[in-house]
């Protein structure tokens, strides 16, 4: 028995969003069955790791700049 589900490409969206708090903008990918999002930064920043993000998160109560597939 699987833990995670295959995922299929019909529940799963792409998108970039910029955080105004530290002016990072972020590459990411919504899995919609799971209702989570793994953040990747675009471009790394000074000084700092390239930190990739997984959160639980709800697609509905945020904006975001762009969509694609």
């Amino acid at each position: 028995m699987s833990i995670i589900q295959s995922l299929k490409k019909d529940n799963v969206n792409m998108y970039i969003d910029w955080d105004r708090y530290t002016n990072i903008f972020y590459n990411n990918i919504y899995l919609e069955d799971c209702k989570f999002v793994i953040k990747m930064p675009l471009l790394p920043q000074k000084n700092s790791q390239m930190d990739i993000k997984i959160k639980k998160f709800n697609l509905t109560k945020y904006t975001y700049l762009i969509s694609y597939d």
